[in-house]
């Protein structure tokens, strides 16, 4: 492990003098690449650098017990010596879980969607309910939601919506939340007061870059249409909403949220190429997944990861058999205890799988 901290050490440094290097500085792609590389090892250097400090006052205060000392001072070094021993310890586990190879996605945007899935009118007002959980959780970290699509039922809930979340580390905080999220309560328009149970699927997207995805005009089929639903004036006057279908893959992707036909199809490319990204990635991660299964990995779409219980006030996570009787606050976005303890549960799992390797 030593070995490789030192190596990481010596590439930081190197990366130092790159970026001192007016070649690299006046080549944009360059400066990009080595600057988001130091920043990625940034932490790992700083800990690792805290631990060998640490390492050599720990060797200095055990090279002391050695020496004459009276009663109050050798009580003194030992004290300082088990203080020690504890927070190289810390350091220790600290740098295990650094030197995991990182999801390269993590530090990206991430784009969400959210369709009302088994339970009608129920189902859409739950998908509302998440997405109103999720917008006031990333309100809290200093992250930007941006609204792309929305497909509203009468009762006031969503069919499906589709935002972007934009701040470093967005994905990784909220990757583990694909999949079907059930929930548990009386609906409002129940008389008789009865439980129903409804579904929700919710799908996580890396923003993906053009530089990652190449998306060619010619591969890409561009229709225009008039918006429908609520939109004021323009609605059915316009052609601005816009469709993309992307030919190799057949992924379709409408938007119609803005009034400007230009923002429209903005929006699609964003979406469309997270999605095409995305499929990418999934089949390459299944075929990785036939030689190893990770424990929470990201979650596969069709699996019930969360059901969210109302008469109770209880949700519960079962991936990792996680239960809180906190409902309502997590409902107002306060998800910091479950997405922390997923992070650990995944963290840990591949800690395990690379000390087996």
């Amino acid at each position: 492990m030593f070995d490789r901290l030192q190596a990481v050490e010596d590439r930081y440094e190197r990366l130092n003098e790159l970026l001192s290097d007016p070649d690299i500085v006046n080549n944009p792609t360059k400066l990009r690449e080595y600057s988001k590389e130091q920043s990625d090892i940034q932490e790992t250097v700083q800990v690792y650098r805290e631990y060998k400090d640490i390492k050599s006052q720990l060797q200095d205060a055990k090279a002391m017990l050695g020496e004459k000392l009276d009663a109050d001072m050798r009580e003194m070094v030992k004290e300082e010596v088990s203080e020690l021993e504890d927070k190289m310890e810390e350091l220790e586990a600290k740098l295990k879980i650094l030197l995991i190879p990182k999801d390269p996605n993590d530090d990206k945007n991430v784009i969400m969607e959210i369709r009302g899935a088994a339970g009608g009118d129920e189902a859409a007002l739950f998908a509302g309910d998440l997405y109103r959980m999720y917008s006031r959780f990333a309100e809290a970290q200093g992250w930007k939601v941006e609204l792309m699509e929305a497909t509203t039922t009468g009762v006031g809930g969503f069919k499906e919506i589709i935002f972007m979340v934009n701040g470093r580390g967005a994905y990784s905080k909220f990757k583990f939340e694909n999949g079907a999220h059930r929930v548990q309560r009386v609906p409002e328009t129940e008389s008789g007061g009865r439980i129903h149970t409804s579904t929700a699927t919710v799908a996580c997207l890396p923003e993906a870059e053009e530089v990652e995805i190449q998306l060619h005009d010619k591969d890409i089929r561009f229709d225009t249409f008039a918006s429908s639903g609520a939109g004021g004036q323009s609605v059915n006057t316009t052609m601005s909403a816009v469709r993309l279908t992307h030919l190799p893959t057949g992924i379709v992707v409408s938007i119609q949220d803005e009034k400007s036909q230009h923002k429209n199809r903005d929006k699609a490319m964003k979406v469309l190429r997270a999605r095409v990204y995305d499929k990418f990635q999934r089949e390459a991660q299944a075929e990785y997944d036939q030689v190893r299964k990770s424990a929470v990995g990201t979650g596969d779409r069709s699996e019930r990861i969360r059901t969210y219980n109302f008469p109770q006030n209880r949700v519960t996570d079962h991936r990792i058999g996680l239960t809180i009787q906190k409902l309502d606050q997590i409902l107002q976005g306060k998800l910091d205890e479950i997405i922390d303890a997923l992070i650990m549960e995944d963290q840990s799992s591949r800690l395990e799988e690379a000390s087996n390797e």
